[in-house]
């Protein structure tokens, strides 16, 4: 069946398998420095800024070209958190709590301004059902914006990694920690804006999260968590949507919910391996031998 879905596949449903496996390679990646460093919560943050920046472009009349608004507003929520979080003017969980809640709350009064409230907030929320029909703009952009993501992300994958582990020795052979984390969250707020379309403000956190949780359930060294993560990523993704294709759903819900199986199968098999090890190493324990009677 899936292979008669390849076969008459049209080139808008390329387009989207095109853009879905971009974003999520962009997620995946990130978001293993991420829940590393104890960011996630900034992801979770972002999408929900993301939301509001949706109802500015509906507002607006600027649909087609809502990226370029959503752009630069989570980005400036980005640099605006980071900074919060490394200067410590508040704390990360009540920054991140203050800018979702203020951008749902902000973004659901700017819908009332459109022409299709409800429609507008259902999509952007939870994704657009009509996902394969994606403009040659939007995917142009896309596609642009996450190979750039990617190269910077590689290109700078030592520096990351330091950075990640060990501020401090980063800080000491020169590094400049600083630039780097707000890198890292340009590039956060990147991928959550190429990703609303496809899974929704309020679920695009759950690309981000769920591959770097379900890759250290099993792998325990940071490059294989990163091409497990990347390869769970890519494996949910195309599950979900031809899912949603098959039961005729939204793929943002599909799409996550496979990730919440794949976590959950990670995690069943994070305990197995776990359980085998501790077998192991009790089986080689010597005990002392009794002294002669």
């Amino acid at each position: 069946m899936i292979a008669s879905y390849f076969q008459n596949m049209p080139e808008i449903m390329t387009r989207a398998l095109v853009v879905g496996t971009l974003v999520s390679l962009c997620a995946s990646l990130l978001g293993v420095t991420l829940v590393l460093k104890r960011y996630s919560m900034i992801g979770d943050g972002l999408s929900h800024v993301g939301f509001g920046a949706l109802a500015i472009a509906t507002v607006l009349h600027v649909g087609r070209a809502s990226m370029a608004v959503s752009l630069p507003i989570v980005m400036g929520a980005a640099f605006v958190l980071m900074w919060l979080t490394e200067k410590r003017r508040m704390q990360g969980d009540a920054a991140i709590a203050v800018l979702s809640t203020g951008a749902i709350a902000v973004g659901t009064l700017l819908f009332r301004f459109s022409d299709n409230q409800y429609q507008d907030i259902c999509n952007s929320l939870f994704g657009t059902a009509s996902m394969a029909l994606l403009s040659d703009a939007d995917m142009w952009i896309t596609v642009g914006v996450s190979v750039a993501v990617l190269g910077l992300f590689i290109l700078f994958y030592t520096r990351i990694f330091s950075v990640t582990f060990d501020t401090s020795f980063a800080k000491a052979t020169g590094v400049h920690v600083g630039a780097y984390s707000m890198m890292l969250a340009a590039l956060t707020a990147v991928t959550v804006v190429i990703g609303m379309k496809m899974v929704g403000a309020i679920m695009v956190s759950g690309l981000i999260i769920f591959p770097a949780l379900s890759a250290m359930r099993v792998c325990k060294r940071f490059r294989s968590v990163m091409i497990t993560s990347a390869a769970l990523s890519l494996v949910c993704f195309f599950a979900g949507f031809f899912l949603s294709l098959l039961i005729e759903a939204q793929p943002g819900p599909a799409i996550i919910a496979v990730h919440v199986l794949s976590f959950l199968i990670c995690s069943l098999i994070g305990f197995v391996k776990t359980r085998i090890r501790m077998r192991k190493t009790r089986s080689i324990i010597v005990e002392p031998p009794c002294k002669a009677q």
